[in-house]
C-alpha cells in the first residue's frame, strides 16, 4: 500500500492545481485520473477546445465582414471542418501534455484509473489501495439534461458532442441561453448554421446585469442567432424539440439537424462510494463542506464543481490552492465576492461583483458609471465599438461593488476591476490611474470617471 500526504481525485483545473500547490508545499502528492489525458473536462472537452473553435470562427467572420473594409482583398477562404477539428485537437493536446510536464516537474504521481474511497484515508484505484493523510475530491461536473430529452451525442448532443460533430449542420436548436449554449451557438452561426436558442426565462444569460442581457441579445441577433424566450421544453423526439410558450401555454415544435442541450451541469461524484462512507451531501448533488473545504469525514475534502458555488474552472483552481495550503498547515482563502465570469463570444461579456438588480434588491445606495465602446478609439479601429463598460460603486464611500463589460477583450479587462476590488479600491482610484492610449482599457477608466464628475470622451 503506497502512502501519500495528499491524494487528489480528479485532474481537472481544481485537481491538478491543488496537486501542484501541495507538491510545492512539500507534500507527497498523487492524483487519480481515469482519462488518458490530464486536464479534466476543461482542457479536454470544455473550455479549451471551445475557445479554439471560437477563435477559428471569429477569424472567418473577420474575413467575410471586415477584411474588405480594411483594404484586404481576395477570394474568401472556404471551411475545411475536419482540419478545423484537427486544429482544435492540437490545442487540446498541447495543453494536456503541459499538465503532464508539470506533474513530472513537481514529482506528482499519476494514479491512472477511476478512484473510490472504501474507507477514511484510503483511495482505491483498480485493485490497488493507497493510503493518504488527506484526500481531496475534485471530480468536477457533467452536463445535465431535461425530462423527456435523451442525449445520444449524435443528433441530440451536449457540449461534448457539439465539439466533435462530423459535419457542420445546416440547422441547430440550442436548449438553454447560458454560457455554453451561446458560445457554441455562436461558433456554428459563424459557420453558416441557422441557430435557434430556446430559453425558459425571459432573458438570456440568467443572473447577469439586465442591461448587458439586452445588449448582448441584440448583438447576437444581428449575428444570426434566433431567440425564443419564455419557452419550457417539453421533450425532444428525434431532432424535433417540443416547447410550450409560457405566456399563452401554446405548444410549438421545431425540427433541426442537431439539438444541443445546454441546460447547465451537475456535480459528478458517481462511483466514489460517498454514501457508504457517510459523507454529508448538500443541495443538487453537491458535497457539503465547511469554510475550510472539509467534509464531515476527517481528512476528506472537496472543491470545485463538486461543491456549492459557481461552476467555473478558475473558482475550482482558487479552491484547489486554498485547500492545499490548509492541509499544509497554512491559511488558504478564496474571496468569493471577487470571482469574475466571462462569455467568450464576440463581443466578450464579463462581470464581477454585484449587478444593479442585486443592489436594488439589497436596498443599497449606489452610483453607476457607464462608458460606451463607441467612444473608444481602439475599439472603433477594429470594428468592435458595440457594448459598454459599467462600474457600480457605493454611493457614500465610492468603493467598487461590481463591474459589467460587453465589448472587445472584456474577459481580460475585467481583471483590472477584480484587482481593484480585492484591494477595496474606489472608482476614483481607477479614474486617477493613467491608462495607455489607445487601449480598450481606457473604457474602464472612463466608466470609473463616469462614477464621479463624468467621462471625458462621452
Amino acid at each position: 500500500m503506497a502512502e501519500y500526504d495528499v491524494i487528489v481525485i480528479g485532474a481537472g483545473p481544481g485537481g491538478y492545481v491543488c496537486a501542484i500547490r501541495a507538491a510545492q508545499l512539500g507534500l507527497k502528492t498523487a492524483v487519480v485520473e481515469g482519462r488518458d489525458t490530464l486536464g479534466g473536462t476543461c482542457l479536454n472537452i470544455g473550455c479549451i477546445p471551445s475557445k479554439a473553435l471560437l477563435n477559428a470562427t471569429h477569424q472567418l467572420h473577420e474575413v467575410h465582414e471586415n477584411f474588405e473594409k480594411m483594404g484586404l482583398m481576395g477570394a474568401s477562404p472556404t471551411v475545411d471542418w475536419l482540419r478545423m477539428l484537427a486544429y482544435k485537437q492540437d490545442v487540446v493536446n498541447g495543453n494536456t501534455k503541459g499538465i503532464e510536464f508539470l506533474f513530472k516537474k513537481n514529482k506528482i504521481t499519476w494514479l491512472k484509473g477511476w478512484g473510490s474511497i472504501p474507507a477514511p484515508g484510503q483511495v482505491k484505484v483498480a485493485d490497488e489501495v493507497h493510503a493518504a493523510k488527506n484526500i481531496i475530491i475534485a471530480t468536477g461536473s457533467e452536463p445535465s439534461s431535461l425530462p423527456g430529452v435523451t442525449v445520444d451525442e449524435v443528433n441530440v448532443v451536449t457540449s461534448t458532442g457539439a465539439l466533435a460533430l462530423p459535419a457542420i449542420p445546416q440547422t441547430m436548436t440550442v436548449i438553454g441561453a447560458g454560457v455554453i449554449g451561446l458560445e457554441l451557438g455562436s461558433v456554428y452561426a459563424r459557420l453558416g448554421t441557422k441557430v435557434t436558442v430556446i430559453e425558459y426565462l425571459d432573458a438570456i444569460t440568467p443572473g447577469m446585469d439586465a442591461e448587458v442581457q439586452k445588449t448582448f441579445q441584440r448583438i447576437l441577433t444581428k449575428q444570426g442567432l434566433k431567440f425564443i424566450l419564455g419557452a419550457a421544453v417539453q421533450g425532444v423526439d428525434g431532432t424535433t424539440t417540443r416547447y410550450k410558450l409560457r405566456k399563452d401555454d401554446s405548444e410549438v415544435s421545431l425540427t433541426s439537424d442537431v439539438v444541443l442541450v445546454a441546460t447547465g451541469r451537475r456535480p459528478y461524484t458517481a462511483g466514489l462510494g460517498l454514501e457508504a462512507l457517510g459523507v454529508e451531501m448538500g443541495p443538487r448533488g453537491t458535497i457539503k463542506t465547511d469554510a475550510h473545504y472539509a467534509t464531515n469525514i476527517k481528512g476528506l475534502y472537496a472543491i470545485g464543481d463538486a461543491v456549492a458555488g459557481p461552476m467555473l474552472a478558475h473558482k475550482a483552481e482558487d479552491e484547489g490552492m486554498a485547500v492545499a495550503e490548509i492541509v499544509a498547515g497554512k491559511h488558504g482563502h478564496v474571496n468569493y465576492n471577487v470571482i469574475p465570469g466571462v462569455i467568450y463570444t464576440t463581443p466578450e461579456v464579463a462581470s464581477v461583483g454585484a449587478t444593479e438588480e442585486q443592489l436594488k434588491e439589497q436596498g443599497r445606495a449606489y452610483k453607476a458609471g457607464k462608458f460606451p465602446f463607441m467612444g473608444n478609439a481602439r475599439a472603433k479601429a477594429v470594428f468592435q465599438a458595440e457594448g459598454f463598460v459599467k462600474i457600480l460603486a457605493d454611493a457614500a464611500t465610492d468603493r467598487i461593488l461590481g463591474a459589467h463589460i460587453i465589448g472587445p477583450g472584456a474577459g481580460d479587462l475585467i481583471h483590472e476591476v477584480c484587482v481593484a476590488m480585492e484591494f477595496g479600491a474606489s472608482a476614483q482610484d481607477l479614474a486617477l490611474t493613467c491608462h495607455a492610449h489607445p487601449t480598450y482599457s481606457e473604457a474602464v477608466r472612463e466608466a470609473a470617471l463616469a462614477c464621479g464628475d463624468g467621462a471625458i470622451h462621452a
